[in-house]
């Protein structure tokens, strides 16, 4: 019943404007963003190397109609991918990058901007040996997201796709890019969309992420599975072992903050387990819709607030 509203309230700059005014809300953030700037970064990304997790670094940002902000993310990546590399901790990295980040809604030639803004990206990723996925935001971006994505495989045939299992078009989605060597990260979704594009019920979100992880899995590319649902994570790790998949050509992923325990649990096991690390200033939209995927999440945020004030 809160989904909607919170949903609604991530793109409210008055709600904005409340939350961030609330002295104890940064630190019940904490437990989801890393923190403001490439250091807490690349400090955070040590303590998970540290158990055997592995790392993708968004640099929180969207919907931005202002190139100079586009080009500031650009560096903003560009510089946690150097510091990575300084660290030892480049190699095997991954940055999720948001294209309405970096121009996708500029007024004139948005697509263009954001695609040569992937591409620097893109090649500052390949010198240290590190990728880049592409988030996806709501469906009004998806056909943009993906014709973006075409254009970078053509030249950097490793980066990864977001699809989103509550999107009625995600299994075909699926299908044309399960082909070798494409990396696709599989997630419920997280944006309100209507019921004509979008799946209403969990129940269905549910089994269109089974049948689109039934896809992936038997296909040739390299499945990422990203949920903290446990069903299905063991329908996901029945799955690779019904087509033959080992622990390196696939993998588990989870947000910073979300079921540390289970993460480890993983990794330990000798799975793959990449942890989504959000950092930087604009945490709010992230934020809010975090607390919209899980009530305990929303719980968690009350009690903080309640403990602090």
């Amino acid at each position: 019943m809160l989904r909607a509203p919170l949903l609604a309230a991530a793109r409210s700059t008055k709600i904005r404007a409340l939350v961030e005014a609330v002295p104890a809300t940064r630190s019940v953030v904490r437990r989801f963003v890393a923190g403001s700037g490439t250091a807490d970064a690349v400090r955070v990304a040590r303590e998970l190397a540290a158990d055997g997790r592995r790392i993708t670094l968004d640099h929180l940002g969207e919907d931005t109609t202002d190139a100079g902000q586009a080009a500031a993310t650009v560096r903003a990546y560009e510089d946690v991918l150097s510091a990575l590399a300084a660290e030892g901790l480049a190699a095997g990295a991954d940055v999720s990058v948001k294209l309405s980040a970096v121009g996708q809604f500029l007024p004139s030639d948005g697509e263009d901007v954001a695609l040569e803004n992937a591409r620097k990206i893109c090649a500052a990723a390949e010198a240290v040996g590190a990728t880049v996925t592409l988030d996806m935001e709501d469906h009004t971006t998806t056909d943009s997201t993906l014709g973006i994505l075409r254009e970078l495989r053509g030249e950097y045939p490793w980066v990864g796709a977001v699809l989103q299992a509550y999107l009625r078009r995600t299994e075909q989605d699926c299908r044309e890019l399960s082909g070798p060597g494409s990396r696709v990260r599989l997630c419920k979704g997280a944006y309100a969309e209507p019921a004509s594009v979008a799946f209403p019920e969990k129940s269905e979100v549910d089994k269109s992420y089974v049948r689109c992880l039934r896809v992936l899995m038997a296909g040739q590319g390299y499945p990422m599975v990203a949920s903290h649902d446990p069903r299905m994570i063991e329908i996901a790790a029945a799955l690779a072992e019904e087509n033959g998949r080992t622990d390196d050509d696939h993998e588990f992923q989870m947000l910073y903050g979300i079921r540390p325990e289970e993460q480890r649990r993983i990794a330990a096991a000798g799975s793959r387990m990449r942890v989504y690390v959000p950092y930087g200033d604009e945490w709010y939209g992230y934020f809010m819709r975090r607390l919209a995927e899980r009530p305990a999440n929303l719980a968690f945020f009350l009690r903080g607030l309640a403990t602090r004030s």
